[in-house]
């Protein structure tokens, strides 16, 4: 496989777009939250993503309103404007014996220890994975392009999130972006463990300037 360490807006946008084939559930109030955790906690790699109601007013902020926590096929949308930081939700964030996988993941931590404090543990960060393979670009988008030749559409990232019910395309945009992120962390396992890449560089670059 040839790895491109960086793609065009224009490439992405010819690119067929990806949809969600899994389940996708919504979890609002503590007991669905509880037993959702219970279920995410029997698998070994989750991907992870959040949503915040987007401000279109300079000085007002909104806290983060939806915790995505995906497996290969099923998303749990976790919706902490109705129901906070749950304790389940916090043990799993902090559990040393399940991978988390996501993008900007500090950012979305400290957005999440608005809610509540926690401590997170055993997470990667995709930005910092990418880098090892010649990757520059930094978006979820850009990165998912190079790998599998699919667009993931943002047209939902700055609807609301604080909605009294999400959307169709609301939990679609949301599954995917989480769902996304483990998708990519194990086509980029597996590159890792066969060997079979080949970086092309198309940029003048320096690789992997942060320490990884």
């Amino acid at each position: 496989m040839i790895i491109r360490d960086t793609i065009t807006k224009e490439e992405i946008n010819q690119m067929p777009r990806v949809g969600f084939n899994g389940s996708i559930r919504v979890a609002e109030t503590p007991s669905e939250i509880e037993h959702a955790i219970a279920y995410l906690r029997t698998f070994p790699a989750l991907g992870i993503d959040t949503e915040t109601r987007p401000s279109f007013k300079k000085g007002q902020n909104y806290q983060v309103a939806l915790l995505q926590v995906a497996t290969d096929d099923v998303c749990y949308l976790i919706r902490l404007n109705k129901s906070g930081l749950t304790l389940p939700a916090i043990q799993l964030l902090e559990s040393q014996d399940i991978l988390k996988i996501g993008l900007s993941l500090k950012d979305d931590f400290m957005m999440l220890q608005k809610r509540s404090p926690f401590h997170p543990h055993n997470y990667v960060e995709l930005q910092e994975l990418a880098c090892t393979f010649g990757i520059q670009e930094k978006s979820l988008q850009k990165m998912y392009a190079i790998l599998f030749g699919q667009k993931i559409s943002k047209a939902q990232r700055l609807s609301n999130w604080e909605a009294n019910s999400l959307s169709p395309a609301q939990q679609e945009y949301a599954a995917i972006d989480a769902w996304a992120c483990l998708h990519i962390y194990h086509k980029l396992e597996e590159l890792r463990r066969t060997g079979d890449f080949t970086i092309q560089k198309t940029i003048n670059e320096e690789l992997c300037t942060e320490s990884i």
